[in-house]
């Protein structure tokens, strides 16, 4: 640690730096830099305020839009005109029973999602001819848009709520196996070999040495994995209205209906989820991924990590 004192440093001899000013310096390396962390209100004003910003741009052109009538009223409702659509679906309960239904179907969507790439991911991480023989098919998987999974899924499981799990284990399973195995590709050999010293070895090395040092590259695939888990659910259940229920039904009503201020809505609404799930949950989790493995870069004022 490093300790002050008003001791000058010796000069330079030969124009080499003495001892004393190397310890100096090798102190001043040591010398822990103190981030004081802001309070949570000055940190949830530091992250929404660039966002409030440029929404609050975006509806002034909007509104320029709407004034200027670059599109008739009926194609471009006024905000005031939208707002009071937001609310009254808010009010009468239509908002929260569609977004409390699409967040239903994609929560128990992609928890089966995470549970089968793990799986797969695993196997193919743990074996060289598994990864070879499938890893190209899983890559081609995540290239493939998900709503062509819509017809096949209805044909084998009907109008139900299987039919949207199906697109959506379709859709977010190939960016989970590959967002593992760009997490394993990742972990130093060093780790590996000490754990086969330590006598790691089968699925004692995977569980203990290769997935907790994958994890931070996994949390990418977990995070893209739930983005194509939400689109896939979106174009499930706007294709397949009959099911009932969702954020997808609501918009294909609004496009039914003619009713622009409640495709506008149901839009934003779906951008509100995606946009609380990344905050809620994968944001926290990432701080803590990073955080326990000291990677925030944060100390406290005693010198130590937080």
């Amino acid at each position: 640690m490093a300790t002050e004192t008003s001791t000058p440093a010796a000069p330079a001899v030969h124009g080499r730096p003495s001892d004393s000013a190397l310890a100096a310096g090798l102190d001043a390396l040591e010398t822990p830099i103190v981030n004081p962390r802001p309070s949570f209100a000055v940190s949830v004003w530091r992250s929404a305020w660039p966002v409030l910003a440029a929404l609050a741009a975006l509806v002034v052109v909007w509104q320029v839009a709407y004034t200027l009538e670059l599109k008739p009223p009926y194609a471009l409702p006024s905000p005031a005109d939208t707002w009071q659509t937001f609310v009254s679906t808010v009010q009468d309960g239509t908002a929260w029973l569609a977004m409390s239904t699409s967040v239903r179907r994609a929560a128990v969507g992609f928890v089966l999602s995470v549970v089968v790439g793990v799986a797969i991911g695993t196997a193919l991480a743990a074996s060289q001819l598994l990864r070879r023989a499938f890893g190209p098919i899983i890559t081609g998987l995540q290239s493939l848009p998900s709503v062509a999974w819509v017809p096949a899924a209805v044909i084998w499981f009907g109008l139900t709520d299987a039919t949207m799990y199906a697109v959506v284990l379709l859709g977010a399973v190939p960016s989970i196996v590959n967002g593992l195995l760009t997490g394993t590709d990742q972990v130093p050999p060093l780790f590996l070999r000490v754990g086969q010293v330590l006598g790691a070895r089968g699925w004692t090395r995977i569980r203990y040495v290769l997935l907790p040092a994958a994890l931070p590259g996994f949390l990418g695939g977990l995070k893209q994995g739930w983005a194509f888990a939400w689109r896939s659910l979106m174009a499930a259940e706007l294709i397949t209205v009959a099911i009932g229920g969702g954020l997808g039904q609501l918009l294909d009503t609004g496009r039914s209906l003619n009713d622009m201020s409640l495709v506008i809505v149901s839009i934003f609404l779906i951008f509100l989820v995606g946009i609380a799930i990344e905050l809620i949950v994968f944001s926290p989790l990432e701080r803590a991924v990073l955080h326990s493995r000291g990677l925030t870069g944060q100390t406290s004022s005693t010198g130590r990590r937080k």
